[in-house]
């Protein structure tokens, strides 16, 4: 009787311990608050969400999330690769793309995460500050360019514009938001790698006009997100045909959430994790309180946080 008992027993451990280092079918061990686990997003966003990878990890110790900071076009190209579970990007999928998963018994999901505004940054020795959307799209097509074709009384001459990277989300919104799906001039315009040299370029280069995510701008030490970067000059932008002082606006957190500021995008959470783990915790996360709070603070707008108004008046 006590030898049945004692092979029962081994039995039953060996059972235990094989299940507990059996791994899923799909190779990945992580769970909803623990692994490592790769996510892709738009090098436009780096800053916050770097900002929200930290305090995320800070939370779960036993959490990794390893950011890949690329062009919008490689993001999702990772995502429909399996390459990783979620992306940061400016659209949801388009009907081929979802196809695709749907074909794999895959439902992705498209969560809405914030609202972005694109700047347009000048050097600081350039005085104009106004600029309308209509001349923004002669300048990107290439039917503008010089400076006093916008401004007679200015002293800079050809117009140089400049972008993060040809496949980035900047660059889409660009050509189909505000060119209408013309393509960009290719003697004026041109794209460097990524937003911290288009800062720089854009610095040290008194003629050039950056285009550039906004949380990139951001001035960590006001609490209000009143002020920008010093290194270069914001443009206020107008939707109507002549930009005046009294119908521009600059992207401010107001001005995007109100819809006045021209130039405004949504930001999206792509997910697919059929498991729910890590990444459904993350994105969990992200859009929790907590995690919407961070993107208050940063500028931008919250997709389910309120934001507080403020009253400024532009310089």
């Amino acid at each position: 009787m006590m030898k049945r008992q004692f092979w029962l027993i081994s039995f039953c451990v060996l059972v235990a311990l094989t299940s507990c280092n059996r791994k899923p079918k799909d190779g990945f061990t992580d769970t909803y608050t623990s692994g490592v686990i790769s996510i892709a997003a738009d090098e436009s966003f780096q800053p916050i969400v770097q900002e929200e990878i930290d305090v995320f990890e800070g939370i779960y110790p036993l959490a990794g999330i390893v950011p890949r900071y690329t062009t919008e076009v490689d993001a999702v190209n990772l995502l429909l690769k399996d390459s990783v579970r979620l992306a940061i990007t400016t659209r949801t999928l388009t009907k081929e793309e979802m196809n695709s998963f749907h074909s794999r018994k895959f439902f992705p999901r498209e969560i809405k995460l914030a609202t972005d505004g694109l700047a347009l940054i000048v050097n600081r020795q350039n005085r104009d500050s106004l600029i309308s959307v209509r001349d923004i799209r002669r300048i990107l097509t290439g039917e503008v360019t010089s400076w006093k074709d916008i401004y007679p009384d200015s002293r800079l001459k050809d117009i140089s514009v400049v972008f993060d990277n040809p496949n980035s989300s900047t660059v889409r919104f660009a050509t189909d938001s505000i060119c209408g799906g013309k393509s960009l001039s290719t003697t004026n315009v041109k794209a460097l790698r990524t937003n911290r040299q288009v800062i720089n370029y854009v610095a040290q280069t008194p003629d050039a006009i950056g285009v550039i995510g906004v949380n990139w701008l951001g001035n960590r030490s006001d609490t209000t997100n009143l002020s920008f970067r010093d290194e270069v000059r914001v443009m206020s932008v107008s939707a109507e045909d002549i930009a005046t002082p009294e119908n521009s606006y600059k992207p401010y957190q107001a001005y995007l959430y109100y819809g006045d500021y021209p130039l405004a995008r949504p930001i999206y959470i792509l997910l697919n994790d059929p498991r729910s783990t890590l990444p459904w915790g993350f994105a969990s996360f992200l859009t929790s309180d907590r995690g919407q709070r961070i993107i208050l603070k940063s500028g931008l707008v919250p997709a389910t946080q309120p934001v507080r108004i403020v009253s400024v008046k532009d310089e």
